[in-house]
């Protein structure tokens, strides 16, 4: 496998490059949440490399999911927010390129165009739209491995039409994820074992079917398992389920590799005088109805430990429960610090995902961790061997 990296260009200077970066950030009471600013900063030693080589640097980007022109999801405020990281003017082109001329209006520096997403042609990866976007400029670069997975013009489409490279920080994201696949995982990388939570386990199924075949042991937690706890038999109140196909959830139990939760937290998310840990070997009722499993138990914190403790290769994607409150966050907070503490010499380490990130953040150890993947769904789709259209003329 090659990556053509964008410091493979010989000749940059007064060329105007293409740049899809993903600055989706939160959007909290109606407004931004700059804390959550992780993929932007990602994408600055590209920008920097690209602004000392003289060129003339346009960034698209998208915010939420819009549906037409919607000034509450302009990105004029992220484009402001650049130029204070950057200490450099961003030039914010607000026109519709589909109906003016606007490489006129590119300035030598950095540019920043409005929200991608306001485009029909966008989303439904139109060539025509896509061949517009890339009439901007001379070269593309690929910034966002965050939305790889997508085939939108902004992603695939405009690859098509100009010369494509990867952008620096996401040349390091398939580095370092291809540690993870099975062509590299050798004798002295093992065990390796992935921790898997978050809510929708319908989103994970390739990667845990994937995983069940070559890593050694698979953790499974959050809400992820409450479609297996369903399936059991298990009274789970409230509990967010799928109901995803019984055959998927019958694969998972026969398994040896798979290791599921032996004991949960149960409550009322906000009233803490009905928290109560519940063991799987007690009782079929793990939940009354106006109750939701929270969090792993500390006798599963525990069992999960083991494995990680000897683990010389880990991957962790998802929380083990309502981490954003404290009384439920026990579970996941305990395994991201043992994670950092096992990365950067004792294993290879590897976290992605909003929420996961976010819950590493809270143990002040994410230096620790041999890489943070600025991608969510686009890391789950690299890791299971699914296509990803946004690297398909980048990797040779």
């Amino acid at each position: 496998m090659r990556i053509k990296s964008l410091k493979e260009i010989k000749d940059l200077k007064n060329k105007k490059v293409l740049v899809r970066v993903d600055y989706n950030l939160s959007i909290n009471n109606g407004k931004l949440d700059f804390k959550d600013d992780l993929r932007i900063r990602a994408s600055l030693p590209t920008v920097k490399y690209l602004l000392s080589q003289g060129m003339a640097v346009i960034l698209v980007a998208h915010l939420g999911r819009p549906e037409g022109w919607d000034k509450k999801l302009s990105l004029a405020s992220i484009a402001r927010y650049l130029a204070k990281l950057l200490k450099k003017p961003v030039n914010f082109v607000s026109d519709d390129i589909t109906k003016k001329d606007i490489r006129r209006k590119i300035k030598k520096g950095v540019n920043m165009l409005e929200n991608i997403r306001f485009y029909e042609g966008e989303g439904k990866g139109d060539p025509s739209f896509a061949k517009r976007l890339a009439g901007l400029a001379d070269i593309y670069i690929n910034e966002g491995f965050s939305v790889s997975h997508r085939d939108d013009a902004s992603v695939s489409g405009a690859q098509n039409f100009l010369p494509s490279y990867a952008g620096l920080n996401l040349e390091e994201e398939i580095k370092n994820l291809s540690r993870l696949l099975p062509k590299n995982i050798k004798r002295k990388n093992r065990p390796y074992v992935a921790l898997l939570g978050g809510a929708k386990i319908s989103t994970k199924i390739g990667l845990i079917n994937k995983l069940l075949k070559y890593a050694d042991n698979v953790l499974i937690g959050g809400a992820l398992v409450n479609d297996i706890l369903k399936s059991q038999g298990y009274e789970i109140g409230d509990s967010f389920v799928q109901d995803v196909d019984k055959k998927i959830i019958k694969g998972i139990l026969k398994s040896k590799k798979a290791i599921l939760p032996k004991d949960f937290v149960v409550g009322k998310a906000g009233d803490f005088s009905h928290i109560r840990v519940i063991h799987c070997a007690l009782t079929k009722k793990l939940c009354v109805k106006g109750e939701k499993i929270l969090d792993i138990g500390p006798e599963t914190v525990l069992e999960f430990s083991k494995y990680l403790k000897k683990a010389q290769t880990i991957m962790w994607n998802g929380p083990m429960g309502f981490f954003e409150e404290l009384s439920f966050a026990y579970g996941t907070i305990s395994l991201a610090r043992l994670i950092a503490a096992r990365g950067k010499g004792r294993a290879f380490a590897v976290v992605g995902g909003g929420e996961t990130i976010a819950a590493l953040n809270l143990t002040k150890m994410e230096e620790f961790v041999d890489w943070v993947s600025t991608g969510g769904g686009a890391m789950l789709s690299f890791l299971a061997g699914e296509k990803m259209p946004g690297l398909r003329k980048i990797i040779k």
